[in-house]
């Protein structure tokens, strides 16, 4: 699967794109706001992610914008753990994308997919609680707080975070119908 957005793009990773992945999201700023990330994240940590096979109701892209007329590689975006109708939405920028707004473009494309072409029917997501502003991405979203704050596995951080739980239900009249493209 691919998405256009109004500035950017989401596409699958390719194996050629390990050195802009390890660019980007190579940061200790940005790591210590993942739950899977290891830190430091090299070269070959990107490789491997990249090699990782991608089942079809799993999608993991890659966020790319326009720069100087190229594509930039600016982060990442995806659904995991997939179960019945239910899946997590994950995200993360490089620094200096921080505050544009892509991560709240990005994810509404993304929730979009997840309602129509997967047929999920509730998406959860999580930031640790010294990250506020994915909270606010989050809330931009449809997600709602839970009222939970849970203790998180960050392998950057090597240890466990708390994290406060949302959830989107894709029923909600809030998430109105998109028609897609065949």
């Amino acid at each position: 699967m691919f998405a256009r957005t109004k500035r950017l793009t989401l596409r699958p990773g390719w194996p050629e794109d390990a050195p802009a992945l390890a660019r980007a999201i190579g940061h200790e700023s940005v790591v210590a706001k993942l739950g899977r990330v290891p830190w430091p994240y090299a070269l070959g940590d990107a490789e491997a992610f990249l090699s990782q096979p991608r089942g079809g109701h799993e999608p993991r892209f890659l966020i790319e914008m326009m720069e100087s007329g190229a594509p930039r590689l600016v982060g990442g975006i995806g659904v995991s753990d997939v179960q019945e109708n239910s899946a997590n939405l994950g995200y993360w920028l490089t620094p200096d994308a921080w505050g544009r707004g892509y991560a709240t473009e990005a994810g509404h494309a993304v929730i979009a997919m997840a309602r129509h072409a997967l047929g999920i029917r509730r998406l959860t997501a999580s930031h640790f609680v010294d990250n506020p502003a994915s909270g606010r991405v989050l809330a931009k979203l449809g997600f709602r707080p839970t009222g939970r704050v849970e203790a998180r596995t960050s392998r950057g951080r090597g240890g466990e975070v708390p994290a406060v739980m949302f959830e989107l239900d894709l029923d909600d009249d809030r998430c109105a119908p998109m028609p897609l493209a065949a």
